[in-house]
């Protein structure tokens, strides 16, 4: 199967010094490279979606700090910068304070590399709650692009295809910008996972038939409870799989594990111009929803699958260095 190269995915380049990414907007019509020299471009690639993904977020703000060290910018400003551009992944943040006192071109590459590796083993544990024959259905898009390669819950459904684990794949298209039809399913075809995109409204009818086994879907945040923050549209998916006894795995890094957060009550919800829904009306654009610990049937990192009670099973979470 074909990958997508993690350095093709965002890259840090040194002469003359730049952040390079592949722009996700334009995706699946046309791979063009967004090219960023400054800091304040890197932030305005993750503020607008140019890249986008907790894990590839927090890795694009890694590299967009080395920029400013490279440069010679005032690190704090860029820092500023770059931590305002999106508001609910944790990651972002994680990465910032991990390149704080070692803003240079090899931490950040190493954190990009550490990242990757982390997609590999949490996608290894996570392929263990398949069963052969399994259909699943994701949620916007957790894979190589949202993580900086590989990914989480669509690297899941990877290995789980590589172990002949998996069957097939609905791709909600995951409304407003579909992440899902323009990404998820780009990704899949790339490596030849069969699949089919449905509209989000379809889920239900699609659940009632019985065409669904598991949910699997990524995290931009998850509080030290298990509350989960992840794209608009993953809470309504969950309480269709609890009524549906289907259950859902959220696939994420322990750098998206907020232990600083008690619940999903504290995470901060951005909202988006309105003008992605509609721009002929009032419109209201929250572009996460926070699932609640008691819907959520495991949560996979790197350390291995996680079960309720989320207090004390996250708590023992391994401290990304």
């Amino acid at each position: 199967m074909a990958d997508l190269d993690p350095d093709a995915i965002v890259r840090l380049e040194d002469d003359p010094p730049r952040v390079v990414v592949l722009d996700q907007r334009r995706l699946p019509d046309e791979e063009v490279d967004l090219v960023c020299s400054t800091p304040a471009e890197v932030a305005e690639a993750i503020r607008t979606l140019a890249v986008r993904g907790a894990p590839a977020i927090g890795v694009a703000a890694a590299y967009g700090l080395a920029l400013a060290a490279l440069r010679g910018d005032d690190l704090a400003a860029a820092e500023r910068d770059l931590a305002s551009s999106r508001p609910t992944a944790v990651n972002l943040f994680w990465a910032l304070e991990q390149m704080h006192s070692d803003p240079t071109p090899e931490r950040a590459r190493a954190l990009h590399r550490e990242e990757v590796e982390r997609c590999r083993g949490m996608s290894a544990h996570a392929a263990e709650l398949f069963v052969p024959g399994t259909r699943a259905l994701t949620h916007c898009n957790a894979g190589g692009l949202a993580t900086g390669g590989y990914g989480s819950a669509v690297g899941a459904l990877r290995t789980a295809w590589e172990r002949g684990l998996l069957a097939s794949v609905l791709v909600d298209e995951t409304r407003p910008l579909l992440q899902g039809t323009r990404l998820t399913a780009w990704e899949l075809e790339t490596v030849g996972i069969p699949h089919t995109v449905i509209a989000d409204s379809a889920a239900a009818s699609l659940m009632a038939r019985g065409e669904v086994d598991l949910i699997v879907t990524g995290a931009d945040r998850i509080a030290a409870n298990g509350d989960t923050a992840n794209k608009i549209g993953t809470y309504a998916l969950a309480v269709l799989a609890a009524y549906h006894d289907i259950p859902l795995y959220i696939v994420a890094p322990t750098s998206t594990v907020d232990l600083a957060t008690a619940t999903g009550a504290d995470i901060p919800i951005e909202e988006r111009d309105p003008s992605e829904i509609s721009a002929r009306f009032p419109a209201r654009n929250p572009a996460f929803d926070v699932t609640p610990a008691a819907l959520i049937a495991a949560i996979v990192t790197e350390d291995g699958v996680h079960r309720p009670p989320y207090l004390e099973s996250l708590a023992h979470v391994r401290a990304v260095a």
